[in-house]
């Protein structure tokens, strides 16, 4: 018998560091006067739409579209001055050759890669002491009670992500197994459609059992469904959502914080600016200013 050999793992792409992760909620009319650097900086946007200028052409990407800048490439993003859009920028160094396949990329991502960019976030927020949401930053910081392994499972989702794009604009991604794969495309689509509700209500107060009608679902269903789809609890995630409703507004300016307050159906502004106080660690006030400063 012969004595056995190692394979030697091929690997594709190699993310060597990061240098920043963001995550940015703007106001209407952001606008950044731009930069180039030596590495790569892919950026996504979660919500609302900005126009992109990459070494002279302009695009407009919208909700769920990303693009890649490759190293030395001179790059701007400004607001439409309508919607207040929410982004995820993260700059990394990764020389591989197939890296050559984003260059001049505007791709947009499905449920995967949106879940890949979800996950990255996270670990990335409990890898690092430094905000996310600070554009100034040029460093990361190591938090000093980071999760065991969390800024190698940065890396890789990352790459997980890059290698998911490649595959499928090439047409190579494989699906799950087929009894899987309806099985959580079922959870899922009911999961949206309750989603979708509780977004047509944001402005307005429904409650868990308004919720549990619509969905047709006992309330231990709906729980333990919703709670494995999102990783939060129903009206948990109804308040985040009521409370980004209210990001959204007071970034496009609809309104001052009385009048948005009533919209979203709470009590009174002294109950609403307490709750977003506990969402956010800021004031209705103190945010508005925040993202102004941005």
């Amino acid at each position: 018998m012969e004595p056995y050999k190692p394979t030697f793992l091929c690997r594709e792409l190699d993310v060597r560091s990061v240098i920043t992760v963001h995550y940015f909620e703007f106001d209407r009319d952001y606008i950044f006067t731009g930069e180039s650097h030596p590495f790569w900086e892919l950026l996504y946007v979660d919500k609302g739409s900005v126009m992109v200028d990459a070494d002279g052409e302009r695009y407009r990407l919208s909700q769920g579209e990303l693009i890649f800048h490759q190293p030395d490439e001179f790059h701007t993003v400004v607001a439409d001055g309508v919607s207040a859009p929410n982004l995820a920028v993260i700059s990394f160094d990764c020389p591989s050759p197939a890296m050559d396949f984003f260059r001049e990329k505007r791709l947009r991502a499905d449920e995967t890669e949106r879940e890949l960019l979800s996950r990255l976030l996270k670990e990335a927020g409990a890898a690092f002491s430094t905000p996310l949401d600070h554009p100034a930053v040029t460093r990361l910081s190591r938090a000093a009670s980071a999760p065991f392994g969390a800024e190698q499972m940065v890396g890789l989702l990352l790459e997980e992500l890059l290698i998911s794009l490649i595959r499928r604009e090439r047409g190579e991604r494989r699906t799950a197994r087929v009894t899987s794969t309806v099985r959580r495309r079922s959870g899922n689509e009911l999961v949206a459609r309750i989603i979708a509700y509780m977004e047509d209500n944001a402005c307005g107060s429904l409650s868990f059992s308004d919720i549990c009608r619509f969905s047709a679902q006992s309330a231990t269903n709906l729980k333990t469904i919703f709670k494995s789809a999102t990783g939060k609890g129903v009206m948990e995630y109804y308040r985040q959502l009521k409370i980004d409703t209210a990001k959204k507004m007071l970034r496009e300016g609809e309104g001052n914080i009385t009048q948005i307050a009533d919209r979203l159906g709470y009590a009174s502004v002294h109950y609403f600016s307490r709750y977003f106080k506990q969402a956010t660690g800021m004031t209705p006030s103190e945010y508005t200013l925040s993202v102004r400063s941005k």
